[in-house]
């Protein structure tokens, strides 16, 4: 059996193709296994150093916007897609594979529409609660289309074949919640703060725990992922204390997850996953630059089922803002509904799910 994956550009779009591909081969060890992507994209760098065949291919994505610039960017993009389409089909032939999966990302497109016009079966996976264009264009011709969030469906327009699937996330085993708190250098028992915005960071999110850190530690712990361009900064404006752990990147997820009563982080699709599979509840603060505002749509997802709650990026610098963590901090009955509608939302086994899929579609 040979599957070819198309995806990333992002860690949020390459990464459920590698938790599938990595399922697939301990359910087929002989199955063949290989990525389409770009030599700008993540998967340049990942996808050697785990060990799975790269083939690259240039192709850019669309700039969005009305001027002029822009439109005669987009032709010069249309042009490359156009021998994007030609090497992706000349891939599809060479290679053979019997699935072709699709993830996002600007080399899923070709790849994909190369696929579905040679007669392959292709799988679609789609992250967020707003698919993007590539899924609601080419899931007309998919063989199966699966969604992370049931908010989804009402994008794509065919019904058969269609399903909601989860996201295929990191998964974390159930750690011991003083332990982990423990780890951090923590040792009074008192609700713990998660705040996270990425490897980089997020620099808004940042300065309004900045703001924010007398407050939280005085009655609460606080975990707090700064990201690498931001480090330095805040580290040199903070102290030291037995209630805060500050650092550019936690290595541990898991026990950050296990020490945490409350979240605040971006709404990236795989970090929805994690906090529902590990039903945190969280004050989510969507990227308000994401493509097509997908972070918000993903955020309501679980605003809408009592799993989280929501702040505009452009109102962390108000005092409501910092009202509305500590009150929810400090409430442990709310923080317990949460927890329950989050955990409703988890699908911990979307990888192997998945995998499953694309085996029965190559016997197909």
């Amino acid at each position: 059996m040979k599957v070819l994956f198309a995806g990333g550009g992002t860690g949020g779009h390459l990464y459920p193709a590698v938790a599938m591909a990595s399922e697939l081969l301990k359910l087929v060890p002989e199955a063949s296994v290989s990525f389409a992507g770009t030599k700008n994209g993540i998967e340049a760098v990942e996808i050697p150093r785990l060990g799975y065949r790269l083939h690259l291919l240039p192709v850019r994505g669309l700039k969005r916007g009305g001027s002029l610039r822009t439109f005669f960017s987009n032709i010069g993009v249309l042009s490359d897609f156009a021998g994007a389409l030609y090497n992706a089909l000349s891939l599809v032939r060479k290679e053979k594979p019997d699935v072709v999966v699709g993830t996002g990302g600007f080399v899923s497109a070709p790849v994909l529409l190369a696929a579905q016009l040679s007669g392959l079966r292709t799988l679609i996976q789609e992250q967020n609660a707003f698919p993007g264009v590539t899924t609601k264009l080419l899931s007309l011709l998919a063989s199966e289309v699966h969604l992370s969030f049931s908010e989804a469906r009402g994008y794509i327009r065919r019904r058969k074949g269609v399903f909601v699937s989860g996201n295929p996330a990191r998964s974390f085993s159930a750690g011991d919640r003083d332990a982990s708190r423990q780890g951090f250098g923590f040792r009074d028992s008192l609700p713990t703060l998660l705040v996270f915005g990425g490897s980089r960071g997020a620099r808004s999110i940042n300065n309004a725990v900045l703001q924010w850190i007398h407050e939280i530690t005085a009655g609460a712990n606080l975990v707090w992922q700064t990201g690498s361009l931001d480090y330095e900064r805040i580290r040199a404006a903070v102290k030291p204390s037995g209630r805060l752990w500050v650092g550019p990147y936690i290595e541990h997820m898991g026990d950050a997850y296990a020490a945490a009563d409350l979240v605040v982080c971006r709404a990236g699709a795989s970090t929805i996953a994690e906090l529902s599979n590990t039903a945190k509840p969280s004050v989510l603060v969507p990227y308000p630059y994401a493509t097509g505002d997908h972070q918000r749509y993903n955020a309501k997802a679980l605003v809408g089922t009592g799993a989280a709650m929501l702040i505009d990026d452009s109102h962390l610098q108000m005092p409501e803002a910092k009202q509305i963590v500590l009150d929810l901090l400090h409430d442990p009955g709310r923080l317990a509904a949460m927890s329950a509608s989050c955990s409703r939302l988890a699908h911990p086994d979307a990888a192997v799910r998945l995998a499953e899929r694309i085996i029965q579609l190559a016997k197909q």
